[in-house]
């Protein structure tokens, strides 16, 4: 990508994802992407080919890193414009526009259309109800953070609405509303499949859990081993590090590692 082609507005900076040669562009005026975006790009089961949808996609880095994994076509939903626009115009700077297109919508609405459509759903929602948290809060902010543009239960139902008959909806949270989160799915005919907690380090409750669920399923869960982020050293997991960087990262990571005790 020849960055010198890439439109950045006042206080915006373009960021490296560090794999594939992927740039996102991003600012501290508005929510930039975390560990739990790259998370469930790592963790939703992709088609080789079809098509796929990301709900409350914010500056589009779940659709920049799933073009990592497969060829399907990705949709991507945004309600604020601001971050529709910075979504947009990273996939222009990767050259992903035959692959990516970014909707400024409202999910509520979106879905209306598209009944069945997709083979797999992925959304990173806000994580907190609506009237919670610090109401001073940079208004970005607050509604990446808050359901003040849908609650769980419209998340699921455009999930559902939106993928075809035995489709995959994958969503990243928090445990403290995992109960929530079954019994809606199950509400709208999502069975949940797969579960992993992701814990900080190994000692510690776990502050994420992935949820994979099936359109019309069985009933048949896995628990998945848990992810632990950070080892006693503090530092990235070989698995996190393969998640972020890759196969080859991860071994020169090992390596340097191993030489490190080999020298104590």
């Amino acid at each position: 990508m020849n960055n010198n082609h890439v439109k950045l507005e006042p206080n915006e900076r373009l960021d490296d994802l560090l794999t594939h040669q992927l740039h996102i562009i991003q600012s501290r005026e508005v929510f930039s992407f975390s560990m739990d975006a790259v998370l469930l790009a790592r963790f939703a089961a992709v088609p080789p080919r079809g098509k796929m949808i990301d709900l409350c996609t914010g500056n589009g880095v779940i659709p920049l890193l799933l073009t990592t994994r497969t060829k399907a076509t990705i949709d991507a939903v945004e309600i604020q414009p601001r971050l529709a626009d910075m979504a947009r115009r990273s996939v222009e700077a990767n050259g992903l526009n035959e692959q990516i297109k970014i909707y400024e919508d409202d999910l509520r609405e979106f879905h209306k259309q598209r009944h069945g459509m997709y083979d797999v759903v992925t959304v990173n929602p806000p994580y907190m109800p609506a009237g919670t948290g610090d109401t001073n809060e940079n208004e970005h902010f607050a509604m990446a953070r808050h359901e003040r543009n849908g609650t769980l239960n419209d998340i699921v139902m455009a999930c559902a609405r939106l993928v075809r008959t035995g489709g995959r909806v994958a969503m990243v949270h928090r445990p403290s509303r995992l109960i929530e989160i079954l019994e809606t799915m199950r509400k709208w005919k999502l069975e949940p499949k797969r579960i992993r907690f992701v814990h900080p380090h190994k000692d510690a409750e776990a502050n994420m859990v992935l949820i994979e669920a099936h359109r019309d399923g069985k009933p048949d869960i896995k628990l998945l081993p848990p992810l632990i982020v950070y080892n006693d050293q503090r530092q990235y997991n070989e698995e996190l590090i393969r998640i972020y960087y890759g196969d080859k990262a991860a071994e020169a990571a090992m390596a340097e590692a191993e030489t490190r005790n080999t020298e104590k």
